[in-house]
């Protein structure tokens, strides 16, 4: 059996074959980081157009690079959201109009749910119950998992996202876009203690995130200090800065944990890929005895590999197999019906 997965959410056009739920024949990502690096974020009209024009190379070429034709695919999946709407439509159009043409089922699958997935693709399983956080440009949440393909949010940001706060800093500064990979970079040397930042925490003793005043309090250091890319201090305020962000996942996770005690973690999304929150979410799993899964960088970021990997698992496991052409995509977080609160009766 064959199964064909698309991502398209956010800027990366992507697609993968895959002939198991670890068996990865082809990930073929097709990233938009020059298109929109002089704007220093992502523009959605210009990513749904990009989308829209290279989606048929990309999808091609998964199937070249695997060695199948699209006869040959059993099964389509794509992602629905959340993410950028036209971004979504694109994607999730092209793979309708697969599945409609072969007369083949297609699964929506649900973006952060694949990212935590990708932290799982060739391991025996996590123990639970699980704490996953997924770490990106546009989602910071906490999920816990009490069995596999069970989710349930915990806390998720309010305002700014994790990655989001890293890029819109390295724009401020003019230091490049992506934010993170270059923040990382120069700040490798530097002193994490040398600029203070409080760690956020919510009021309502909630497990939500924000970023904002993070945000808002290194903007305010670099104006006050006169802070630029040639500044001497630079390699200190980028350190402490990402210390900060760390900092804020991992306290949040801690609360988590202790609410919620679980067996095993999970870190997944873009900002997985950074080598000081790697070392200080194991470092957090080994001093409370957890089993830890972490993605590899190449699928840290958007892909398809773990979307079909979600879509394996859920067609093996449900039999959630049928061709829906009314399927649409959502653009932001969808609750699960788990947290919905039941309207009171008259």
């Amino acid at each position: 059996m064959f199964l064909l997965a698309i991502e398209t959410s956010c800027d990366e056009t992507s697609a993968a074959v895959l002939d198991g739920a670890a068996s990865i024949r082809s990930n073929v990502v097709l990233s938009q980081d020059a298109i929109h690096a002089p704007y220093g974020g992502v523009v959605p009209e210009l990513a749904s157009r990009r989308h829209e024009s290279t989606i048929g190379w990309v999808v091609r070429e998964a199937l070249d690079q695997a060695g199948v034709s699209v006869g040959e695919i059993d099964l389509f999946a794509v992602t629905q959201g959340p993410g950028l709407i036209g971004s979504l439509l694109v994607g999730l159009s092209f793979a309708k109009a697969l599945a409609y043409s072969r007369r083949r089922p297609l699964l929506g699958i649900d973006h952060i749910e694949a990212h935590i997935e990708a932290a799982l693709i060739g391991s025996s399983g996590a123990s639970f119950p699980c704490l996953a956080s997924v770490v990106s440009g546009g989602h910071t949440s906490i999920y816990l998992m009490d069995g596999e393909l069970e989710y349930r949010l915990l806390g998720r940001t309010r305002d700014d996202a994790a990655g989001e706060a890293l890029d819109k800093v390295a724009k401020f500064l003019d230091l490049g876009y992506p934010g993170g990979p270059v923040i990382e970079k120069l700040g490798a040397g530097g002193d994490p203690r040398a600029f203070p930042f409080a760690s956020p925490q919510m009021t309502d003793r909630s497990l939500d995130f924000s970023f904002s005043g993070l945000k808002t309090a290194a903007l305010r250091h670099i104006r006050e200090k006169g802070l630029d890319k040639t500044h001497p201090r630079l390699p200190d305020f980028l350190a402490a800065f990402e210390q900060a962000v760390v900092r804020a996942v991992l306290d949040n996770l801690g609360r988590a944990a202790d609410r919620h005690p679980p067996r095993s973690l999970v870190l997944s999304g873009g900002v997985a890929r950074n080598a000081r929150l790697r070392r200080a979410f194991k470092e957090f799993a080994r001093e409370r005895s957890l089993e830890v899964f972490l993605p590899s960088p190449k699928l840290c970021t958007d892909n398809a590999a773990m979307v079909g990997a979600l879509a394996w698992k859920r067609c093996a496991r449900r039999g959630e197999a049928g061709l829906d052409l009314a399927m649409n995509a959502y653009p932001r977080f969808v609750v699960p019906t788990p947290l919905l609160r039941k309207k009171k009766s008259p």
